[in-house]
């Protein structure tokens, strides 16, 4: 393929580097040009292609400068008008010229109009297109035109398109009726007159099937692939004695849930292993993932090795340390806090301890993964809140242990419940433990939306709430372009709200406060000193302060769906009814209106989640995994569930039966797009 240097990068910006990516660059949607339709017969909402000569041509100045032309068939009169237009485009469309456009039909002011249609000028008689026209992805500077001939060329030399030869065995093909792919990528560039153009702009035609099947199988064989390399590693043998988790349950103002149990169990088998554990476990707001981390830790600990608990942020780190420390020290173990603010007398003690053995339990937050961080011997990494991290913070972590010829183990948390096909398709190389039930005891959340004009009711529900032994937590809005805009709105909704309530105890918290302050502040919270805590959304996740019954969030339209959620989840944590107050301002966008109706009219996170990712796709909602991660381009895991868990078992059955064809699979559609799979 011979093009210039402006074209190559270009192509190479659409992820087109060879001629097989030019071959598998496939059109978003196709225009239909092999026929033509009567003016008269093409209804308002149709895009159609007619064709007729121009009767008048003019500029109207109002209401804005455009061109509008008048076309006539042997039916009727079409107006085309071009709010954007050159001065040559004048004379091109003059009185007399035959023309064919391709737009959709408007009712206009005067009849029957199609603004900014497709538009050339033609012979009498010149024959239609044989085909639907493809229209591909592509990016500025690249026209259709010079995307179309390069991908025509490559598919016209049957030498390059050998590069097609089948990747599954004939036995997967008869089984689950899969077309051809040669077959397929053929039909999709040059789509035939008689196809249905339904089904190719649906995706749902059998080339569309294949291609998704074949995109869906290389991402599962990869996943698999690299889960199976994970486990010839070897991994501490950390086997169950239950001496500590025995004393430590026996302390517990609490029991265990049977979900609890469950997935402690499944995690003690895989600590028991030779191999790596790499496990996921999910559990929705307040499910009680802490306590299931600390019973691994404690397997860890009782078998000579040390833990590690790494959170994303430093409030989160240092509950986690307090809780931890509460239900460790009583059984003789020592946990220390490592952070990035830490003065430097504390942080070497830290550091010290941890380089030494003393210290069994390490916590804090990516400062664990720093260079000057030595482990005596680390048999198992927890990772709270896995989405916030990168790849290769994660993989860091797990670099940490000091043993020659074995990596620790790895549990990952996230109270970001992740739906079931994004968990099969993204989350494949990992084993995911679910814990699906709530503690006993918990009462409800509701969820009110109020506009912003309404604050009143909201001031007099806060003092009523306080007046009654109860606190309240005020969320400033999340503005993502300026964490110093942030700071200030904190800083005068805080200002605000203490003159409101001279007689409450008011106190503010945000991510530039220094540990120490934000310790104190959130002591002073738990403990019932303050009433009113204004706060950023640092206190999203892990803050747990049973008396804090009400809610307040403030712009709740600029925060999406996951971050709502988690931040409910701060209230409704004691036996007390809990509401959350959703703050709004007018008008709405469109995709703000749906993101308050999902998460007023739900509590369930997994369904959250589910609708969260048909209104977002894949991409955002993966978080910083996404570093690296092969997007689908072709399947949609909402639409495409059962295509999804048959190449989930096609994907084992070839690993085992046709590792050849597997690696030649992986190879075509993937290419070098699955280094990130190593954590």
């Amino acid at each position: 393929m011979i093009v210039s240097a402006n074209v190559q990068e270009k192509l190479s910006r659409l992820g087109i580097r060879k001629e097989l990516d030019l071959i598998l660059h496939l059109p978003i949607r196709y225009e239909d040009e092999t026929h033509l339709f009567p003016i008269s017969d093409a209804l308002p909402g149709q895009v159609v292609q007619v064709e007729g000569v121009i009767i008048h041509n003019e500029v109207v100045m109002r209401p804005r400068r455009q061109l509008v032309c008048q076309i006539e068939d042997s039916s009727g009169i079409l107006v085309m008008r071009f709010l954007n237009f050159y001065g040559s485009q004048i004379k091109t469309y003059a009185v007399g010229k035959r023309v064919r456009l391709l737009g959709e039909i408007r009712s206009g002011f005067f009849g029957a109009e199609m603004v900014h249609p497709k538009c050339r000028i033609i012979r009498k008689s010149e024959s239609l297109a044989e085909s639907m026209t493809p229209i591909y992805p592509t990016t500025a500077g690249l026209t259709q035109s010079i995307l179309g001939k390069l991908i025509g060329q490559v598919l016209q030399d049957a030498q390059k398109t050998q590069a097609l030869t089948e990747t599954l065995p004939e036995k997967i093909i008869q089984k689950y009726r899969l077309a051809g792919l040669k077959e397929s990528v053929m039909c999709l560039h040059n789509p035939p007159p008689d196809v249905s153009i339904e089904a190719l702009q649906a995706r749902t035609h059998p080339a569309w099937r294949r291609i998704k099947f074949d995109e869906l199988l290389a991402q599962q064989l990869s996943m698999r692939l690299h889960y199976r390399q994970r486990r010839s590693h070897s991994a501490p043998v950390l086997v169950q004695k239950n001496k500590l988790a025995k004393l430590l349950l026996k302390q517990l103002a609490f029991e265990l849930t049977a979900a609890q149990i469950k997935v402690s169990a499944e995690i003690s088998r895989d600590l028991a292993a030779a191999h790596p554990m790499q496990r996921l476990l999910q559990g929705d707001v307040g499910s009680g993932k802490t306590i299931v981390a600390a019973l691994a830790a404690l397997q860890a600990i009782e078998n000579g090795f040390q833990a590690a608990l790494m959170a994303p942020t430093e409030i989160l780190a240092e509950q986690h340390f307090q809780k931890l420390s509460a239900w460790f020290d009583p059984l003789g173990i020592q946990v220390v806090w490592l952070s990035g603010s830490q003065k430097k007398k504390q942080k070497q003690a830290a550091l010290d301890d941890i380089a030494l053995g003393t210290a069994q339990l390490a916590v804090g937050t990516h400062a664990l993964f720093q260079d000057q961080v030595v482990f005596h011997q680390l048999g198992l990494a927890i990772i709270d809140e896995q989405h916030r991290f990168g790849v290769h913070q994660r993989l860091a972590l797990r670099m940490k242990g000091s043993l020659s010829n074995t990596v620790p183990h790895q549990l990952m948390m996230s109270a970001t419940p992740i739906p079931r096909t994004l968990s099969m398709s993204y989350f494949a190389d990992l084993d995911v433990s679910i814990i699906d039930e709530l503690p006993p005891g918990r009462a409800p959340i509701v969820t009110k939306l109020i506009a912003d004009n309404r604050r009143d009711e909201i001031i007099a529900r806060i003092q009523q709430a306080c007046q009654q032994g109860k606190q309240v937590y005020w969320v400033c809005p999340l503005i993502e372009e300026s964490e110093t805009l942030q700071l200030q709105t904190a800083m005068e909704t805080y200002e605000s709200l203490s003159q409101i309530f001279p007689d409450l105890s008011v106190g503010l918290v945000h991510g530039r406060l220094a540990t120490q302050e934000k310790t104190a502040v959130m002591a002073s919270f738990k403990q019932g000193e303050i009433q009113l805590l204004v706060a950023t959304t640092v206190i999203e996740v892990g803050v747990d302060v049973p008396n804090a019954s009400l809610m307040v969030i403030e712009n709740a339209e600029r925060m999406g769906l996951s971050q709502l959620h988690q931040l409910r989840g701060r209230v409704g944590r004691g036996s007390e009814a809990s509401i959350c107050i959703l703050l709004f301002q007018q008008p709405l966008s469109e995709i703000a209106r749906k993101r308050l109706k999902i998460i007023f009219e739900h509590t369930d996170g997994f369904e959250i989640a589910r609708q969260d990712l048909q209104l977002r796709g894949p991409g955002e909602f993966l978080g910083a995994r996404q570093s690296g991660v092969p997007m689908l381009r072709f399947a949609d895991l909402e639409q495409d569930g059962e295509l999804l868990a048959t190449a989930q078992a096609t994907a084992n059955e070839m690993l085992n039966d046709y590792p050849g064809l597997a690696q030649r699979h992986i190879e075509r559609w993937l290419g070098d797009k699955t280094e990130y799979l190593r954590v």
